[in-house]
């Protein structure tokens, strides 16, 4: 008996493979197809082919936060992207211990979502080195990669949530959209770090580490950006903007 000619219209062993490969049951299949149990008398049911939205919805979010490698660079303001995206790999147990595509790089679930976490060891300028062949390889539509880093023009410890943009004058993000050929078409969350006191160098600035009261008014920060993650990569941008810049406005009225 043919094992295939039981799953629907499916006709090839190409088209079960693409059907059955981001399912559950895929390992089931591979196991009756080495023993040479039918479809029909095993516990997978029929698929139907996934329609081209469904399968982009079945691609994973890339989940980027940016910042400088190294010791030197820990805990510094240029590093808060790094800092919220630890936080969401903490809050959902996913390692962060891999090396791969330039960046550390872990790969886990957010509810029933598949997410991609990264960070570029690049150095800030140079991210997009990084983001640029993730998105290639793993085919990612771009509304389905957010950045996260900081910004000089949001008060401290605000945070915004945007659907797309441009650079702003970020040497990071400038280098991603470089290396994404010119589009700006992609989600991001800007973490507010307020501006450098009187005269000093944004360049200087940027380098330079939280203040106990800081790192405490930071904590909440963190909190709301975590949550409004989950509620972005589960398919509600709406409901996560709305989160996460009407918590950042409570914040600083509360400040």
């Amino acid at each position: 008996m043919n094992t295939l000619s039981t799953v629907g219209s499916l006709t090839s062993p190409v088209a079960v493979w693409h059907c059955c490969f981001h399912s559950q049951a895929f390992p089931l299949y591979m196991r009756n197809m080495r023993k040479g149990i039918s479809l029909r008398h095993s516990k997978l049911k029929p698929m139907a082919c996934l329609s081209t939205a469904q399968e982009e919805k079945q691609k994973p979010w890339l989940l980027v936060g940016l910042g400088n490698p190294g010791k030197n660079y820990k805990g510094t303001r240029h590093n808060v992207g790094f800092e919220l995206l630890d936080r969401i790999a903490m809050e959902e147990g996913i390692s962060m211990n891999t090396v791969s595509f330039k960046a550390s790089f872990g790969k886990g679930f957010i509810g029933d979502v598949p997410v991609m976490l990264a960070k570029p060891q690049t150095f800030m300028n140079a991210s997009g080195e990084s983001v640029g062949p993730i998105v290639s390889y793993y085919k990612i539509p771009l509304k389905q990669v957010l950045v996260m880093y900081d910004d000089l023009d949001l008060p401290f410890a605000k945070l915004k949530l945007l659907p797309k943009g441009g650079h702003g004058g970020h040497n990071g993000l400038r280098s991603i959209i470089d290396h994404f050929k010119g589009s700006r078409d992609f989600p991001r969350l800007r973490i507010g770090i307020g501006q450098p006191p009187g005269k000093m160098d944004p360049a200087s600035f940027v380098l330079r580490a939280f203040t106990v009261k800081e790192r405490e008014e930071l904590e909440c920060t963190f909190q709301n950006g975590v949550e409004g993650v989950k509620m972005l990569v589960q398919g509600n941008f709406d409901r996560s903007a709305t989160f996460i810049n009407s918590s950042s406005k409570q914040l600083g009225m509360t400040r």
